[in-house]
């Protein structure tokens, strides 16, 4: 018989960088799971992602058990690292902040394409180009 899922938690933790302090602990300690063994797996899993935030889906069960699944870099951070900006702009899509090329938009969406409900790279492009442009960054052609 399959575990039941007692509760399921969507944290952003910089990738290697988890730790029982919060925000983690403050989250997953009301959970009753180990926060230590949580860390320990999490660490090792995003190892090679260093310096990235990871979106991660935990189950918990009802025995204290848990999995995880991690998601891809959200849209908004992988727009920032490509573009080298430290923040988007707080006037939306009004004010410029940065710019990305057309491959950079590209490869942003092959790495989003698996989280984005997206067919296509090509559809995955639009998605990532209008969050782009929200954040004040344009394409160049």
């Amino acid at each position: 018989m399959a575990k039941e899922v007692a509760r399921k938690v969507k944290l952003q933790i910089a990738a290697g960088k988890a730790t029982p302090a919060p925000p983690v602990g403050t989250v997953l300690g009301p959970t009753g799971i180990n926060l230590s063994e949580f860390c320990t797996k999490y660490n090792d899993a995003t190892r090679e992602k260093m310096g990235d935030v990871l979106p991660v889906e935990i189950s918990i069960y009802d025995d204290r058990t848990f999995d995880f699944v991690i998601k891809t870099p959200p849209a908004a951070f992988l727009i920032k690292k490509y573009a080298k900006v430290q923040k988007g702009s707080v006037k939306g899509s009004k004010e410029v902040v940065g710019t990305l090329t057309k491959e950079q938009l590209k490869e942003i969406a092959e790495i989003k394409l698996p989280d984005l409900n997206a067919y296509s790279v090509e559809e995955a492009m639009k998605i990532i180009e209008g969050t782009a442009k929200n954040m004040g960054i344009t394409i160049a052609e």
